[in-house]
């Protein structure tokens, strides 16, 4: 089965560094906590706040092997008052697991954005 698997976290900074790492930590805790490997993902859309130039998020999954996935960064829209500083994931993925059973990963300050749903 095809299901897909959100995620956010809040960077410190607009900068090289802040951006990977904060994704890194992102990309690694989803893949830890539904037991993936790369060759289960089909692929993953990155977002970034309108306050995030200094990478690509996408960057941080290429640096973990996901040499072969398809993988895009977009801007999200800018709205007043949003949380500043995230970048978000949907990863679509090949799975047996029924949809009760993904785990959603929010992370730091964006634990905020859905702790319906948050691990």
């Amino acid at each position: 089965m095809v299901r897909a698997i959100r995620g956010a976290i809040q960077v410190d900074a607009d900068d090289r560094e802040s951006i990977i790492a904060g994704t890194t930590e992102l990309v690694n805790a989803i893949m830890k906590r539904n037991d993936l490997t790369t060759d289960d993902v089909i692929s993953v859309l990155f977002t970034a706040t309108p306050d995030l130039t200094a990478e690509f998020p996408a960057l941080a999954a290429r640096k973990l092997g996901f040499h072969d996935v398809p993988l895009i960064c977009c801007t999200e829209i800018d709205v007043p008052g949003a949380l500043p500083r995230v970048v978000r994931l949907m990863a679509h993925i090949e799975t047996d697991r029924p949809r009760t059973e993904i785990n959603h990963v929010y992370l730091r300050g964006a634990v905020a954005l859905r702790q319906d749903i948050a691990q």
